[in-house]
């Protein structure tokens, strides 16, 4: 058996060494073409967002200028102004990304024109209103010279996205190509390597025994590592845990201290400031309307300080419980935002952590909503169950994708390890453009 070992060995290395190469070759090629293709699309992709929030843009102009022309009403010039401001920039993006695609760049001149043309005559009509010009804006609001450009301008559109639509079937295609050499890349390498296979059979007998030492071996310093890893995963969970309960003891200590010492000065001062009015009232006008300001900006002062002090470590847990301080947190936080909240609040038997713990998702997650989702709508939802209370937080905003979240994002992984070091799971259900859902349940045993 010894005297074929090396004529096996000087065939079976060189054409593993050849086989190698011609993957690597392959695989190179593979990469370079599917990278560009990739690109390709992408960037086609990027004209077709670009072209649609352009239409979008065009429309919400031209049904705030309509808005206003119809009713007088200036918040509809609200809109108009947004959408006008956007347009230059749209326009900016789009012709960069037209500038190395001459036909490209021709049908987009000629849209740009069109758009030109319409943003002067809503600018036009918009102006005549404001003079008082009935009969001027009246007229141009009942000609087709805006239908025209708005048709002309949809036509222009099309046409833009039809190609990038070419350009996207074109990277699809090459993507196509590329993985069909990749397959036949790896049909040859393990053909390659099951010829190797075979006529290195015979020598892989006699490094079993050694590969087996070698695994147990292995397998012995990764039931450590694993042990070790188990072992500080769970100490940096306890610590977490400890930091979060030593903020939270720390928020309570500074609520109670702006509370009682900051609040008891403001409220001093106010009591001061309204003896001297009453005292130069009749005396001094000048000096009693400046009290009266001051007065003004000490309430403005006792509010900011009851919010901040809300925020830190919210009394109505204590005094009201969860369900009455999830009504108030929503409501506030409805007229501070501009959302809709609604709530469907069953009562639940929890303890004063487990309460907390609830009340700060709700929180984090109308924030989250008010902060990225653009919503105009939110439902807050607590429900009583045997052994445990389930909580759900749900808004018809933006929505995003769940598997893009990286690790900075710091408030969903707050909230999850606030959950779980309650004993709870914490579910997040999201698609783009269908809103997001977040939902836990807690035991009632904490």
């Amino acid at each position: 058996m010894k005297k074929f070992s090396i004529p096996k060995m000087a065939i079976s290395l060189p054409l593993a060494v050849l086989a190698a190469a011609i993957l690597i070759f392959i695989n190179e090629a593979s990469f370079h073409e599917s990278t560009a293709a990739a690109a390709n699309i992408e960037e086609a992709q990027q004209t077709r967002e670009a072209i649609n929030q352009l239409l979008q843009r065009m429309l919400d102009a031209e049904t705030g200028s309509r808005g206003y022309l119809l009713t007088g009403d200036p918040r509809y010039l609200e809109p108009y102004n947004s959408a006008t401001a956007d347009i230059s920039q749209n326009l900016d993006v789009l012709r960069q990304l037209f500038i190395p695609y001459r036909n490209e760049l021709a049908e987009f001149g000629v849209m740009s024109r069109h758009i030109s043309r319409k943003l002067a005559e809503m600018d036009l009509s918009v102006r005549m209103r404001k003079e008082g010009n009935e009969d001027a804006w009246k007229f141009v609001l009942t000609t087709d010279v805006g239908k025209e450009h708005m048709e002309a301008i949809r036509v222009q559109s099309s046409k833009l996205a039809a190609s990038s639509i070419r350009k996207m079937e074109l990277g699809q295609a090459q993507i196509k190509k590329t993985l069909q050499l990749s397959r036949i890349g790896v049909a040859t390498m393990a053909l390659a390597g099951l010829l190797a296979f075979y006529m290195y059979l015979l020598q892989t007998k006699a490094l079993l025994a050694s590969g087996r030492r070698e695994q147990e071996s292995l397998q012995r310093e990764r039931d450590l590592l694993e042990k070790q890893v188990r072992e500080r995963t769970a100490t940096l969970a306890e610590l977490a845990t400890h930091l979060q309960n030593v903020r939270e003891d720390e928020r309570g200590h500074l609520a109670r201290e702006l509370h009682d010492e900051l609040g008891a000065l403001l409220t001093a001062a106010k009591l001061d400031v309204a003896r001297l009015r009453s005292r130069l009232a009749g005396n001094l006008p000048e000096a009693a309307e400046r009290l009266a300001h001051l007065t003004s900006t000490l309430n403005s002062g006792i509010a900011l300080k009851r919010r901040i002090v809300e925020d830190l470590r919210p009394s109505s847990l204590s005094h009201l419980g969860l369900v009455a301080s999830l009504e108030i947190l929503a409501r506030e936080f409805e007229e501070r935002s501009g959302l809709s909240i609604t709530t469907d609040l069953e009562s639940v038997e929890l303890g004063g952590s487990a309460q907390l713990t609830v009340y700060r998702l709700v929180q984090e997650s109308l924030t989250n909503i008010a902060k990225y989702a653009a919503a105009s709508q939110a439902e807050i939802s607590l429900h009583n169950f045997d052994r445990y209370i389930s909580v759900e937080v749900k808004d018809n905003g933006k929505g995003f994708r769940v598997e893009s979240v990286g690790p900075t994002s710091h408030g969903l992984a707050g909230m999850r390890h606030r959950v779980e070091a309650a004993g709870g799971r914490l579910t997040v259900t999201s698609t783009e453009g269908s809103g997001t859902r977040i939902s836990a349940v807690l035991p009632k045993t904490l």
